[in-house]
């Protein structure tokens, strides 16, 4: 099997384990995830708790497959705003050129000034730790980056044959945009939305980390690791079950979006 081939299986199966744990846990958890036991503080793995408790008795397994869906739909929501609002600019700077062009490019530059974290840190803190916040801080903080990968695709196709063409036979700058342009920019969009996807798991997840993610006591892979730090020595499960799930949630990701980009990279086909 070749290394791409294995690539695939692997992040495709790692991806859809974690789309069948989202969808079991929107009908069945174990355990309440908010549900405080104090009879049962910091158990080891168990039969009765198959990932032990936490330091207020609530299931690991539970808060780990409910923290699942809440990345797992943060991901979801960020990636779609990104793409809805980044496909569409950056179309239009590469197709139309001229002013349009300088003035997008001087906003997306202004921004990449920025680090990531620390500017979804900021907005976040100024819009509050809720989800909508979130979503909008994380969206604004790769926008840019989808701008720049579409601009420059389309760059490139704006000066092929048929493009010429649709412009020759009168057609409008929209229709041609839409007919023309878009279609033939979609592989580098498919591609920059799965990176997207495990960028905006790793940023919410540090972002609940430090305190201005999802606000308790909904549980976040990120606020689980924060709520285990106290508790690594005593209870390494605490940290080992959300870290592992990040852990493999990323590679998932990151080997399909890989496997993708090869199978759309002609440069990369046999």
């Amino acid at each position: 099997m070749k290394p791409s081939h294995l690539g695939s299986l692997v992040g495709g199966v790692l991806v859809g384990l974690l789309l069948g744990v989202v969808v079991l846990g929107f009908v069945w958890l174990p355990y309440d995830p908010r549900a405080i036991d104090l009879d049962h503080v910091l158990q080891a793995p168990t039969v009765a708790h198959w990932l032990g408790t936490d330091a207020f008795g609530r299931d690991v397994a539970s808060r780990a497959m409910l923290g699942a869906r809440t990345s797992l739909l943060i991901a979801l929501q960020t990636v779609c705003a990104t793409l809805v609002a980044g496909v569409p600019v950056g179309v239009l700077a590469g197709y139309l050129r001229g002013w349009t062009d300088r003035l997008i490019m001087i906003v997306a530059d202004a921004i990449l000034a920025f680090p990531a974290m620390l500017l979804a840190l900021t907005l976040v803190a100024v819009m509050g730790g809720n989800r909508s916040a979130i979503v909008i801080a994380l969206a604004v903080s790769y926008l840019p980056a989808v701008v720049r990968v579409v601009r420059s695709s389309v760059l490139s196709i704006r000066e092929r044959e048929y493009v010429e063409a649709s412009k020759v036979a009168g057609d409008g700058a929209l229709y041609t945009m839409c007919r023309h342009i878009l279609p033939n920019a979609l592989p580098p969009i498919l591609i920059i939305a799965t990176s997207l996807f495990g960028w905006v798991i790793l940023y919410e997840s540090a972002l609940s980390f430090l305190g201005v993610g999802v606000p308790p006591p909904t549980p976040t892979w990120g606020n689980m690791l924060a709520e285990a730090r106290p508790y690594i020595s005593t209870a390494p499960w605490l940290s080992l079950v959300p870290g592992i799930c990040l852990m493999l949630t990323l590679l998932g990701v990151n080997m399909l979006g890989d496997a993708i980009r090869d199978r759309l990279d002609p440069r990369e086909r046999t």
